[in-house]
């Protein structure tokens, strides 16, 4: 890795050339290109290899993107506003004369921002290595789109470990482990496939050690990454353009410019086999190659979207059957298995033994079994199907469905259907089948003229209005919004109170009185049913220190939450961010906060409705009101697990870098003490009043998580807490409760089998509560 400071230093030295660019490649302070002109760059670099401006992306919609210029099609390799396309008519970029790259849209809103306010003497410029950048009037650069990538990187661009090359729900990424990784990362999935999560990154000649975790592409075509990965283009050489690029379909490729045929070639490719990248064809599906790759439906499910096959297929059954044994069935799929989402693993076990596992457990939908070895896997979620051509060993999935689902297609499937008890439908049974289905018909028509005609009689008779407005009460709590209510009521999404990685948050005002926070999920992509499933679990659940949901929205790509409107702001504005008396925690909130975020969260582990991991517990999203009582937000949005297993298998982290306890990066089954760990990282916030991921030494050096955990030791050794306690209360705070707080958030982030429950947590916290009763927090 001796090259990487070399390259650093070359990449550096690119600025120097801005000063002497031309000024037709340089603009100043006042220039604008309006979205109509957009055949017209705003910018072209030196040697004409970039471009700067609108990019057309859709019907009447535009990005402000860079492309390189002397290409076939324009090829894209970075844009400010993908995933907000502005308005082809009244849109408009400007370097405004305060320095600042301004996007705005038809209705003058702004939709992109450089954040620049460097005065008349600013310039804009776009370099020949691809990078648009801000300088000030001595020439330094402020601002450069080198530090975002979207889905591309350039030569002598670095990739560090605050960035990531994003496509869809594929990004490429350093890892908490240093190692550099490709992602998917869907809506309620996220899984990592390359390297190969089950093999070890040594056998890769990867290597975890190196924590610098910076990449860079050099103008040979060689990419040098601080885990040890090297990849050589084809054509390695000098005077060839080039970019390494995630592709839709979460390939990673090297690829050079024909400058004769002004077309691409692939140079290197991460995943020759296609079928190896997770998510490709979605959920309850699988990919096979004949001899192209293809995706294909489990028997008894259909396409959630025809036009999509990343979002996989949908159960063409009911999913609340009853799964009796007698009632269900297993169809086998030979040679195929499925990555990740093992609820149990056994050996040595016979083929009926682990059917009997899975019919058994109502979360099982499906089991795989290799025969000659006994292994059984039972699955709580066919995700990255894939099926091989190996004829070593016969490995087989069987996927559990009702007696009554449709497989008539069970041909195109290669399948094999068992005839035992597994799968018998004789023509007894068909007939059975048809008379029930008939008596089911009668009946549904018989409810329908019975409640017709009592909805008849009650419109004859005076009912009292107490019951109807009990009724509108209960119906107000909860309620489906149309996309039209949620757009009027924010303004056309115009205030925007926050933004995370669920989505965007804005303010609204529903019926000209009530104050609402609106959200915009991002990455929505559930079925109608499953979606309002889902959210319907969330809006029964009520705790006076979780925010209250009121509603949703779902029509079609647009999916919204409407919750209770929190005026305080959140945790982390008053913790990092307060300025003066006003906004500073006194330590009774501050103790008061952390009673009522551990509330919230025992009542989410031990008490709701749903046994609900909120997977994202940090200050952001804990809320407070002007009384400075808790609101925890965003929970329900990770995946809810179910009670008949102990824990839930999401295969990647969810959470925020900084809070995500170690399990996430180490592919373990994830449960409540991830919550735990986080919870722990927040509570020594509260303390601190600074971010634990931001502590240095003396000396100025980074400490990690071990480091601090070991001062820590030694203050509770040593008694007093005095040290590490907010220095802006001036001492005024409570000691035992410090001592108690830091003893606890210990116990938070150390070995997850021994950390406490949210419950325990609570309890110890309230011993201190009461000035009365101190002395319980001592040991």
């Amino acid at each position: 890795m001796e090259t990487i400071p070399c390259l650093i230093l070359f990449s550096s030295l690119q600025i120097l050339a801005f000063s002497s660019a031309s000024p037709e490649h340089t603009l100043g302070t006042g220039s604008f290109l309006s979205v109509e002109e957009y055949e017209k760059p705003f910018l072209i670099s030196p040697s004409n290899t970039f471009s700067f401006g609108f990019y057309e992306t859709g019907d009447n919609a535009f990005s402000l993107s860079i492309w390189f210029t002397n290409t076939v099609e324009k090829t894209v390799v970075w844009a400010a506003n993908s995933e907000s396309p502005v308005n082809g008519h009244g849109s408009k970029l400007s370097f405004t004369q305060e320095g600042s790259l301004v996007l705005s849209d038809e209705k003058g809103f702004v939709v992109w921002d450089s954040k620049t306010m460097l005065g008349q003497d600013s310039r804009v410029a776009l370099l020949d290595t691809g990078n648009l950048v801000i300088t000030d009037s001595k020439g330094s650069v402020v601002w450069q789109s080198f530090d975002s990538p979207t889905d591309t990187l350039l030569p002598l661009q670095l990739l560090t470990k605050d960035k990531r090359l994003v496509s869809g729900y594929y990004s490429l990424y350093y890892d908490t482990d240093n190692v550099l990784r490709l992602i998917y990362n869907g809506p309620e999935i996220s899984s990592p496939y390359w390297p190969n999560p089950s093999e070890s990154i040594f056998d890769f000649g990867r290597t975890n050690y190196n924590s610098s975790r910076i990449g860079v592409l050099d103008n040979t075509g060689h990419f040098t990454s601080s885990d040890g990965l090297n990849i050589i283009a084809s054509d390695s050489g000098l005077g060839i353009n080039r970019r390494l690029t995630i592709d839709q379909d979460g390939n990673l490729k090297l690829y050079s410019l024909n400058k004769v045929e002004k077309s691409w070639i692939v140079t290197w490719e991460a995943m020759p086999q296609l079928c190896d990248i997770h998510g490709l064809c979605g959920t309850n599906s699988i990919c096979e190659y004949s001899p192209d790759p293809r995706c294909s439906c489990l028997p008894g499910y259909e396409m959630a979207d025809q036009e999509n096959w990343i979002k996989g297929c949908q159960p063409m059954f009911r999913t609340n059957y009853s799964q009796v044994a007698e009632q269900v069935m297993f169809v086998e799929m030979r040679q195929v298995k499925f990555y990740g989402f093992v609820m149990g693993f056994n050996t040595s076990i016979s083929l009926e033994d682990c059917e009997k596992l899975c019919s058994e457990k109502h979360s099982c939908l499906a089991f795989s079994y290799g025969i000659g070895e006994g292994s059984c896997y039972t699955e709580i979620q066919l995700f990255s199907g894939k099926k091989t051509p190996s004829t070593t060993m016969i490995h087989s999935t069987y996927v559990k469905l009702p007696k009554t689902a449709n497989i008539s297609d069970v041909k195109q499937y290669d399948l094999i259907c068992k005839p035992n008890s597994v799968y018998e439908m004789h023509q007894d049974d068909k007939r059975w089948f048809y008379y029930y289905t008939s008596i089911a018909i009668f009946g549904g028509l018989e409810l329908f003229f019975i409640t017709t005609a009592c909805l008849f009689l009650r419109s004859k008779q005076n009912i009292p209005k107490s019951v109807i407005d009990g009724y509108e009460l209960m119906t107000e709590h909860f309620k489906k919004f149309s996309y039209r209510e949620l757009k009027a009521a924010t303004g056309n999404f115009r205030e925007e109170l926050g933004r995370g990685g669920s989505g965007v948050v804005y303010r609204g005002v529903l019926d000209k009185k009530r104050v609402v926070a609106v959200k915009r999920l991002a990455n929505a992509t559930e079925a109608e049913e499953e979606f309002q499933a889902e959210i319907s679990i969330i809006g029964r659940i009520n705790h006076v220190n979780l925010v209250r949901t009121w509603g949703f929205c779902s029509e079609g790509k647009d999916k919204l939450l409407v919750y209770d409107y929190v005026e305080n702001e959140s945790l982390d504005k008053h913790l990092f961010e307060s300025i003066g008396e006003k906004r500073l925690l006194r330590w009774s909130q501050r103790f008061t906060i952390a009673l009522g975020t551990a509330r919230g969260l025992a009542y989410l582990h031990h008490e709701c409705l749903e046994w609900v991991v909120h997977c994202d517990v940090k200050p952001e999203n804990i809320l407070l009101t002007q009384d400075f009582e808790v609101k925890i937000a965003d929970f329900g949005l990770a995946k809810l697990s179910k009670r008949d297993f102990s824990c839930l298998q999401l295969s990647h982290m969810r959470g925020t870098v900084g809070y995500m306890a170690p399990e996430w990066a180490l592919n373990l089954p994830i449960n409540t003490k991830v919550d735990v760990f986080s919870y722990g990282i927040v509570l020594l916030e509260i303390v601190t009043g600074a971010r634990i991921s931001s502590q240095t030494s003396a000396e100025g050096e980074k400490l990690d998580l071990a480091q601090i955990v070991e001062a820590l030791k030694q203050v509770v050794a040593c008694g007093d807490v005095t040290r590490i306690v907010d220095a802006k209360l001036h001492g005024q705070f409570n000691h035992l409760q410090a001592m108690e707080m830091v003893k606890i958030s210990l116990s938070c982030i150390g070995e997850r089998t021994k950390r406490p429950t949210m419950d325990e947590i609570t309890k110890a916290l309230m011993a201190c509560g009461d000035e009365d009763k101190y002395a319980d927090c001592t040991e």
